[in-house]
């Protein structure tokens, strides 16, 4: 009958820049869905050359290579007897620009791009010599037209499109368009991936058809991580999913359908005659073959949503793992504190350790490659997350006389039941040292508060101890393999989360500087549930106690033994009332008064106006005060909308009048016309 196609939508592990690889796994991907059947298939946007190339989009050589590699696609016989969103036997069918720019949060296109608004319009585009010698095509259609094949219609929309209000899709199903493609670059945020398959559920319930969605996958050299989730759905069902986290550097999704499916249920849906407004390129080209009764098709499957607990121990694993095997090092370095921010981000090594043992099992060759160039050892077979995790990732807990044996005694635990290389380092003679140098210049030597000293000798009595802290770790990252007789270094790993980013309660150059930090974009709220999880998942136990603790930096003098200072008793807040104000200031876009307007309401139950003034002025003083601390912060990985990352995400001046003089008469004019 010939009315069955079968499609594939590919998740692909792309480098920026990286060519040679890039090239690969597109050739693999083809080679795999012509495999299973398909006649079309659909990879990630900016597929060629990886779609986190920055302003290297600027290079000329950036336009030449991916030309270069553009032409190898076209030579292989792999494309050939497929359409692919890089080309068919040997021709060139379309270009077709981006009409709509991803241009907010970690998205710059308009920086390198220009949308193309002419809408339903084609051009002739002329091609390199290169590509001409291939395809025999001098130009080639340049523009927002659909395909047309003999056996259906097929229609582009590129990522950002498919969330805009007036999305081509809408137009292109009126206008016959009976198969719409999406290749995304759209990165993973908790909690967000719902909002990306009801988008595509709602785009096919509302116009009938089948959609194809392929998004990059892993990490490209930047703080995000791309997280997968290929699909394909008809008529608003999800019939084929891809997975949202993976080591796999190329998944290919594919699904058999029925084109009948979507004529019936448009049948009732489209009463009035259309007329057809996009130009057409005509294709001489079945996507369907003669004798298909006994093919069978794709039915609705239920999507599996990972919870956020379960997002954090995955994506941020496999975007250490993409850093690790691509930096060229040997593994990780991480000052282990004992607290729930350090031992998080333990738990998320641990974690990836698990998934590369689960990939090995599984019999993933290029996995195994990997971890054997990391470890230094050919012949080596990862056997158990723990031995596996012993040798690449190395803990220290960097106690001084301010230290108690409870937090020593914590990190022990918990490096002992993840298998780190662990150690154990007293920073006091370094520390002393420091002063020393300081007493010998000025003849002064600075004391605690609770010894008689200032709040300035306080404060950089503490910041010499966490500067210390840094750059000791650095110290044992470059040289603690050396010294075990064996090559390579390590990175040094962050642990600071999004809540203490926002309000700056950390030492500028301490510990929260580092190579890479995967909890960066995390709340301390999260953090605390993602704890829980991995007591049950990994049954870390050593966890319980780290969760019952206060958090406390552990910078000033104990108090018999016991720690005097905590966190939220310095910050002046709880860390799930900061989650609240920090989502309010970058997601709702709250200033210092719209924000105590909306929480005089959120906060009516257990604070008063006058309280709720203090707090939000206590926060913006001190957001205000810190905020230059975010221009040296370690990059992080990207998890939460309200993160406060100053590379791009969160575009922000660092000297700021911290009096905020106007905005806090507002609010206590409101305060006062309470009373």
């Amino acid at each position: 009958m010939g009315r069955k196609v079968t499609v594939a939508a590919c998740s692909l592990n792309q480098w920026a820049l990286d060519f040679e690889g890039n090239s690969e796994r597109i050739l693999r991907s083809i080679e795999i869905a012509k495999v299973h059947g398909a006649k079309y298939r659909l990879g990630p946007e900016l597929e060629i050359c990886g779609y986190g190339c920055g302003d290297h989009f600027f290079e000329s050589d950036t336009l030449l290579h991916s030309f270069q590699v553009l032409r190898n696609l076209l030579e292989s016989p792999i494309t050939q007897d497929i359409i692919c969103d890089v080309g068919i036997q040997k021709a060139i069918l379309l270009i077709r620009p981006k009409m709509i720019m991803a241009n907010s949060g970690n998205y710059r296109e308009m920086r390198w791009f220009s949308p193309w608004n002419q809408l339903r319009q084609v051009e002739e585009y002329f091609l390199p010599r290169m590509i001409q010698e291939i395809t025999g095509q001098d130009s080639v259609p340049f523009g927002f037209c659909v395909l047309s094949t003999k056996d259906t219609c097929i229609g582009s929309e590129i990522c950002a499109e498919l969330w805009n209000p007036s999305s081509p899709h809408i137009q292109m199903g009126l206008d016959g368009v009976e198969i719409f493609t999406n290749s995304s670059a759209s990165h993973h945020e908790l909690r967000k991936a719902d909002q990306r398959i009801n988008l595509i559920k709602s785009a096919t319930t509302k116009s009938g058809g089948i959609y194809l969605y392929a998004n990059q996958r892993g990490c490209d050299g930047d703080r995000v991580y791309y997280d997968g989730c290929s699909m394909v759905a008809i008529n608003g069902d999800i019939v084929a999913q891809g997975a949202q986290f993976s080591l796999n550097d190329l998944e290919v999704t594919t699904a058999t359908l029925d084109l009948e499916d979507v004529r019936s249920y448009r049948g009732e849906l489209y009463q009035s005659h259309m007329v057809r407004e996009h130009p057409l390129i005509k294709v001489d080209f079945s996507l369907s073959s003669g004798d298909d009764v006994y093919l069978p098709t794709q039915q609705p499957i239920k999507w599996h949503f990972h919870t956020p607990e379960e997002e954090i121990s995955l994506g941020p694993a496999c975007w250490l793992w993409d850093y690790l095997r691509r930096s060229g090092q040997a593994g990780f370095l991480l000052p282990l504190s004992g607290g729930v921010d350090s031992s998080s981000t333990a738990c998320i090594v641990h974690s990836m350790c698990v998934l590369l043992c689960q990939a090995v099992e599984d019999g993933n060759s290029s996995v195994l490659e990997d971890v054997r160039r990391v470890v230094g050892d050919d012949s080596y077979l990862p056997q158990q997350p723990k031995e596996l995790c012993g040798r690449i990732f190395t803990t220290c807990y960097m106690g001084s006389e301010n230290s108690s044996e409870d937090t020593c005694s914590r990190a022990r635990d918990l490096a002992r039941q993840i298998g780190s290389t662990h150690m154990n380092i007293n920073i006091d003679m370094a520390v002393k040292g420091i002063l020393g140098i300081f007493s010998v210049v000025t003849g002064r030597w600075p004391q605690f508060r609770v010894n008689g000293g200032s709040l300035r000798e306080n404060l950089a009595l503490q910041n010499v101890q966490a500067r210390v802290r840094m750059v000791l770790a650095y110290l044992f990252a470059q040289l603690s393999l050396w010294a075990r007789g064996k090559p390579g270094g390590l990175l040094v790993l962050g642990s600071s989360n999004v809540d203490e980013s926002l309000t700056g309660y950390f030492t500028k150059y301490d510990c929260s500087s580092a190579d890479i930090n995967p909890i960066g974009g995390i709340s301390k709220t999260d953090l605390k549930s993602f704890l829980l999880y991995c007591i049950e998942k990994f049954q870390l136990t050593a966890l319980r106690h780290i969760l019952a603790a206060p958090p406390t930096a552990e910078l000033e003098p104990l108090t018999d033994g016991q720690v005097s200072q905590t966190d939220e008793a310095d910050m002046g807040m709880t860390y799930s009332e900061l989650s609240v104000i920090g989502r309010l200031r970058k997601i709702s876009k709250c200033g210092p008064f719209s924000m105590f307007c909306k929480l005089i309401h959120m906060w009516k139950d257990a604070l008063s106006p006058t309280e709720v003034a203090q707090k939000v002025k206590h926060f913006f003083r001190m957001y205000s005060v810190n905020r230059h601390k975010m221009t040296t912060v370690t990059p992080s990985y990207h998890a939460d909308s309200y993160s406060p990352d100053d590379n791009r995400y969160d575009i922000r001046p660092f000297l700021y009048n911290t009096r905020w003089t106007w905005q806090f008469r507002c609010i206590d004019k409101q305060v006062a016309s309470h009373h």
